[in-house]
């Protein structure tokens, strides 16, 4: 069976796939991430902290699916990508994974007893499951810029020689509070836009902070990677067409090579300049009675760092530090073109489906949640 689309253009298709699923994920789950990292500073009372629960609770499992369809995404499309990156992060997934499983426990097991200091404890377990995956994921984009400690040997099989703490490394951890720093603008603006009263007002406060420190950190990670950190770069022709092979190239390391698509393509210069004007606007128009304006510029900022790590990477997927022959790109680990183009046919038809039912469902549940609502509820708890 002949394929209508190119081998190259599939790939190039799947690669904006993955990227708009990250994006996805980190803009819609992002705010219920900032939302709970929030929740020990803007909520005092146990009929606030319940109220800021409940402004997420509706949607967040919803959301998941957009991590869920891209780790799916990434083992059908990129298997090999998949099978590198699971076993250098592997110990930092299984810590993603136990605080995303505790995020669901906090929801439901919170209320079943009244003593305060059951509920303190799991308001503490929510908040930790908010913070601790947006470090994670900031760490591993981070140490994807720096390269990640792993080959294949001549039968393909994968080696990888770093450990858990090597990920914690300076710019690792600077991109780690990127994230951080991002998702707790969203989730500010999120707060203040679908709370009231003092919750609202100090999610506001922190929601503008949190803006203008992303804004910063991600100028800082920019000069960083411009003047201190070394890139990869293919060096000699790559066949965009041929079988997924990543020893069949050689790349050398430069310094500002991760600038160099800006130079090709200037207009991609977009997404940086997105990543720290956005964050700036949804400070700037953060109010105490929320603004759709703050939440919108915060997902747009989001978008833009995500992006401006892809575009920067590109074509790269994965750089090996230790053999950079075998790092991953667009070109060389990928599937089958059969395989790629079945799955694409499918993805047309679900993630239409998947952006119907969460824009029904995000508008099923507008509408603020009121404090006074929320206490006149205390009574059932």
């Amino acid at each position: 069976m002949s394929i209508p689309i190119p081998y190259d253009i599939l790939r190039l298709i799947w690669w904006a796939l993955l990227g708009v699923l990250l994006i996805g994920f980190a803009v819609l789950d992002g705010y219920d991430l900032g939302t709970a990292m929030l929740l020990p500073f803007v909520a005092r009372t146990d009929a606030e902290r319940r109220q800021v629960r409940e402004t997420i609770e509706p949607n967040w499992e919803g959301h998941q699916v957009w991590l869920v369809v891209g780790a799916g995404a990434s083992f059908a499309a990129w298997p090999l990508l998949y099978a590198a990156s699971f076993s250098g992060f592997y110990v930092a997934m299984l810590l993603v994974l136990a605080t995303l499983i505790l995020r669901p426990v906090g929801f439901n097991f919170r209320d079943k007893l009244e003593s305060q200091g059951w509920r303190r404890f799991w308001d503490r377990v929510l908040a930790i499951a908010g913070f601790v995956p947006s470090l994670v994921f900031g760490v591993a984009f981070g140490n994807l810029l720096l390269g990640v400690p792993f080959g294949f040997d001549s039968e393909m099989r994968l080696s990888y020689a770093g450990t858990v703490l090597d990920l914690l490394n300076p710019f690792g951890l600077l991109a780690g509070l990127v994230s951080v720093a991002m998702l707790a603008m969203h989730g500010g603006a999120w707060l203040a836009l679908k709370a009231d009263g003092v919750v609202a007002e100090r999610a506001s406060r922190i929601g503008r902070l949190a803006g203008l420190a992303t804004a910063v950190l991600f100028a800082l990670a920019g000069l960083w990677i411009a003047f201190g950190i070394e890139s990869y770069v293919i060096s000699g022709a790559i066949s965009h067409t041929g079988p997924s092979n990543p020893l069949a190239k050689s790349v050398t390391r430069e310094a500002g090579g991760w600038l160099r698509n800006y130079g090709i393509h200037s207009w991609l210069i977009a997404a940086p300049l997105l990543g720290i004007v956005a964050p700036i606007l949804s400070a700037a128009s953060s109010r105490p009675r929320g603004s759709i304006a703050a939440l919108v510029c915060s997902g747009l900022g989001i978008a833009g760092i995500v992006a401006t790590a892809g575009v920067s990477l590109f074509p790269f997927l994965l750089p090996s530090s230790t053999h950079p022959e075998a790092s991953l790109t667009v070109w060389d680990s990928s599937s089958s073109p059969m395989t790629l183009f079945i799955m694409l046919i499918a993805v047309l038809v679900l993630l239409p489906a998947v952006l119907i039912y969460t824009s029904f469902a995000m508008r099923v549940m507008r509408g603020r949640v009121h404090l006074a609502d929320v206490e006149r509820r205390s009574s059932h708890y």
